[in-house]
């Protein structure tokens, strides 16, 4: 159901300063997360869409990478085409990392 992440594009989406952007809740944010990056939960994304304007290219991400599935199709829905599905957070920072 989800497509699996393009490792290739993320890395350098990362590397050339993609709008990172966790959708897990505030709590799971806060107990770790891929730095430089800012939490938006899924649920009030619809209501945050302003925070996206202009940028050059988007990273969701999330525990499993189900909601950031989620995130992308929503984000997709409304106009942007410059988004990556990250899937783990633990992925996006590794792809920070390397």
């Amino acid at each position: 159901m989800f497509a699996p992440t393009d490792n290739s594009n993320l890395k350098e989406a990362v590397k050339n300063g993609a709008f990172l952007v966790d959708v897990r809740t505030p709590a799971k944010f806060s107990a770790g997360s891929v730095k430089g990056a800012v939490n938006i939960p899924l649920d009030k994304l619809p209501s945050q869409l302003s925070k996206f304007k202009n940028k050059k290219s988007i990273v969701v991400f999330c525990r499993s990478g189900s909601r950031s599935g989620q995130a992308k199709s929503i984000l997709e829905q409304n106009g942007f085409q410059n988004v990556i599905n990250g899937g783990t957070w633990q992925n996006v920072n590794q792809a920070a990392n390397e």
